[in-house]
């Protein structure tokens, strides 16, 4: 697999509780791919892509490192993204 949709990648990478929240944040404008504004839920990221999401009053920077089949543990979850913002604050 070398890309898979945003709100799925939200789901799994557990920056969210569950995919139409995922969605619904997408669909509001608070998602940016690689500094572009998506507006679409079914958006393919790829591996590098940089994916910032602003939610609950803070914003977060990541980049896709990996993608997962099914939802799993928080420890699982961490290996999708590379935190960029990791030590700034």
């Amino acid at each position: 697999m070398d890309r898979q949709r945003l709100d799925k990648w939200l789901w799994h990478a557990r920056v969210v509780k569950a995919r139409t929240s995922a969605a619904a944040l997408v669909e509001s404008g608070h998602v940016r791919i690689n500094g572009v504004r998506e507006k679409s839920p079914g958006h393919a990221v790829k591996l590098g892509d940089v994916v910032t999401v602003a939610l609950d009053n803070s914003v977060r920077v990541l980049k896709v490192a990996g993608f997962a089949e099914r939802r799993g543990d928080a420890t699982s979850a961490r290996v999708l993204y590379d935190d960029l913002q990791a030590g700034r604050e």
